[in-house]
């Protein structure tokens, strides 16, 4: 099978990411809703219909989540193929249990909470999801299909790698019927980049299909669904033969199969009616509204995205991945197609593509988050391909307008069924640089950031200084100030131009974002003292930048933080990729546990490295990846219960120290450079930990392994 260059499809990628959110948002609020109940209040869901139900838009859903955080397995291990306990060691690494990305029912009952479970007691994958350990029925439900969209959006043009990519992941949880329903739809995704026609795809799809139960579906409905049959008849059609009543389990695979495809052959060639058709017939609403929009994404191109009603502008390319990098949770599509592409690169055994600053809005009417800004008077936001265009409108003496995206949860949104973990993408200590114009002169822009109101008040609104703008674009830099150990939740810039410039009136002034971009470690962020308002006050604000798979990460009554956990691999960070030269510092006291310290470089809860008092008698540096711990460095260190150590963890390029109480006592090597966040380790204990401060390091000169 021929690989097709990945550059030749990047927009077919976006727009198969695109799809997906599209379709999982709108299909997302009447999820578990009964049919009758979705026809009596919507008659048929073509429109999101969130505000009728008093809902935020963009929420956390496992669809989302589970695609985009299981894909990264590709470029988390890199230059081997991908195998199924490499996957399985991604669940492991980004998912905290009862918390992010899966359906939590219980051991025996959600197959992806007893795939975890199995992972967790050394069941490696593909057995940790197999017929053989788990039974027929729950290895047949439905998430096979619905976590493994971007494998086919890394596989342009083959369908060979696709089906493989597709199985290997999915194994980790499912197995049977449900492995054979995803591989179809893995190699119609990777085909669907060059072969428009349904049918086609269809034909070829078969050829990867083992399974007798999946064929007969297949020609069943394909021979009993078409664009000339009302979508309701499909979808009574499907309910009377394949529906829910026909399997074992809440959610079986062939069940949501079948109405999948009903969907895509009851639409023909419209986007809109193939995402309205599966949001509006009961059965997995969400999911397979996504599992339609993202084939319909690449099979019709992102035009076909843009017909009927606008389900484009509302989402504006937002969506989160909840995990345990909490860093990665707020982002958009076109983060998420680069990275699909890079993984893509990297299967073909190609060079990774450079790096882009963080908004590029690269594709066609991509705005990465960017509207007009809810909290101030806003501005017509429309994306070029190569930049944002802002339309400014307002008083006949001066024309204004805002815009804005978010770096962290806006604290208005706080419903949705899955938990929902992040850390902010911008702290305080930050400089943002960004490339702007305007069509004239007499344009002046400020760079601001919002952080919530306290408690529970009126957002609050810190703005740079004011920078004249021009045709000619023009850099602008702006270190986000300290804000007493708050994080801001979106960033934006404040365009005005004086109605007397130009023609005489500003109307039909324009301004550009070309690009804009935030690098490293925050040069100076702090969180310092008793955070409690009150002893029932243990989740104050300033603990929301941070995630946690440790049992208990709560503000304390004598300081700061205060860690504990049961078992190993308690895990709490704030912080990004992007982080890379550090240092971290705080006041441990440590009582009873059996490994306390600090972490830097996290990427997940088991990936990172640490500077741990251990054992009562030894201080370690260590390097955790997966299930294997390697200790990079140690001496013997006696240490008391219940006494303060001043604690300092720095890295920078290749080079580690951990200081206690001023002086430095291990150095070591790491074993890479990659970036990430920082926080505390404890295991079987607990750890009070009086502030933080992370400070920024210069890279080192010599350059050994400083991140490119």
């Amino acid at each position: 099978m021929t690989t097709y260059p990945v550059e030749r499809h990047s927009e077919r990628v976006y727009a198969g990411v695109l799809g997906k959110i599209i379709g999982v948002y709108l299909g997302r609020p009447v999820e578990g809703w009964p049919y009758q109940d979705i026809t009596d209040r919507f008659g048929e869901v073509g429109r999101y219909v969130n505000d009728d139900l008093g809902i935020p838009l963009i929420v956390a859903d496992d669809d989302i989540s589970g695609t985009l955080a299981f894909a990264r397995v590709v470029l988390d291990n890199p230059g081997r193929p991908v195998e199924p306990a490499d996957v399985g060691d991604t669940w492991l690494n980004y998912v905290i249990e009862d918390r992010t990305i899966l359906w939590w029912g219980g051991m025996g009952r959600s197959t992806e909470h007893t795939a975890y479970l199995n992972l967790r007691r050394g069941i490696p994958a593909p057995r940790s999801g197999s017929i053989a350990v788990n039974g027929r029925t729950l290895a047949e439900q439905i998430g096979a299909q619905i976590f493994s969209d971007a494998f086919g959006l890394m596989c342009p043009g083959d369908p060979d790698r696709a089906v493989a990519l597709t199985r290997s992941a999915a194994s980790v949880s499912h197995d049977g019927d449900a492995l054979e329903s995803a591989g179809l739809l893995a190699a119609m995704r990777a085909l669907a980049f060059d072969e428009p026609d349904l049918d086609r795809l269809l034909d070829a799809g078969t050829a990867y299909v083992r399974s007798p139960a999946v064929r007969s579906l297949l020609d069943d409905v394909r021979a009993n669904c078409s664009p000339d049959r009302d979508w309701r008849d499909i979808r009574d059609w499907v309910d009377r033969h394949y529906g829910y009543a026909r399997y074992p389990g809440p959610c079986h695979a062939l069940s949501n199969l079948a109405m999948s495809l009903g969907a895509l052959l009851g639409a023909a060639d419209s986007f809109h009616a193939s995402v309205m058709i599966a949001s509006s017939v009961g059965f997995d609403t969400d999911s397979n509204a996504g599992t339609v929009g993202c084939l319909n994404g690449v099979r019709l191109g992102l035009d076909a995205l843009g017909e009927g009603p606008d389900l484009r502008t509302p989402v504006a390319d937002r969506l989160l991945v909840v995990t345990a990098d909490g860093g990665e949770c707020v982002s958009d599509a076109t983060r998420e197609a680069d990275r699909i592409l890079a993984s893509a690169a990297a299967l073909a055994g190609g060079e990774l593509p450079a790096p882009r600053p963080r908004f590029t809005f690269a594709y066609r009417g991509s705005v990465q988050g960017f509207t007009a800004c809810p909290y101030h008077p806003g501005a017509d936001v429309h994306g070029t391909g190569n930049g944002l265009r802002v339309r400014l409108g307002g008083s006949p003496d001066a024309v204004t307008g805002h815009i804005s995206t978010p770096t962290f949860l806006d604290p208005a949104d706080t419903s949705g069924n899955f938990s929902t973990l992040a850390s902010p993408t911008l702290y305080p200590g930050q400089t943002l640089t960004a490339r702007l114009s305007a069509t004239r002169d007499g344009t002046s822009v400020r760079p601001y950031v919002l952080y919530a109101g306290a408690g529970g008040g009126p957002a609050r609104t810190v703005l740079g200084e004011a920078h004249p703008l021009g045709p000619a674009p023009r850099t602008v830099s702006w270190q986000v100030p300290p804000a007493d150990g708050v994080v801001p939740f979106r960033v934006g810039f404040a365009f005005t131009a004086d109605a007397g410039t130009g023609t005489g009136t500003g109307t039909g002034t324009e301004a550009f974002l070309h690009e804009l971009d935030w690098r490293g470690a925050p040069e100076h962020f702090e969180q310092s003292g008793v955070l409690l308002s009150s002893i029932w006050d243990t989740r104050p604000p300033a603990l929301a930048p941070w995630v946690s798979s440790a049992k208990n990460f709560e503000a304390d009554f004598a300081v700061t933080y205060s860690v504990s956990h049961p078992e190993a691999l308690g895990v709490v960070t704030t912080g990004t990729r992007e982080w890379t030269d550090y240092a971290v510092a705080s006041r441990l006291t440590l009582s009873l546990h059996e490994t306390a310290g600090l972490v830097v470089r996290s990427r997940g809860h088991r990936r990172f490295y640490a500077g741990v008092f251990t054992g009562g008698d030894r201080l370690r540096l260590l390097h955790q990846r997966d299930g294997e711990r390697h200790i990079l460095a140690e001496i013997p260190f006696r240490y008391e219960r219940d006494r303060p150590y001043a604690v300092e963890l720095r890295c920078r390029g290749r080079h580690l120290d951990l200081s206690v109480d001023g002086r430095t006592r291990l150095v070591g090597t790491a074993a890479d450079t990659l970036g990430g966040g920082t926080g505390f380790l404890v295991e079987r204990g607990a750890v009070a930990a009086d502030g933080v401060r992370i400070s920024r390091l210069a890279p080192r000169r010599d350059g050994v392994g400083n991140h490119p």
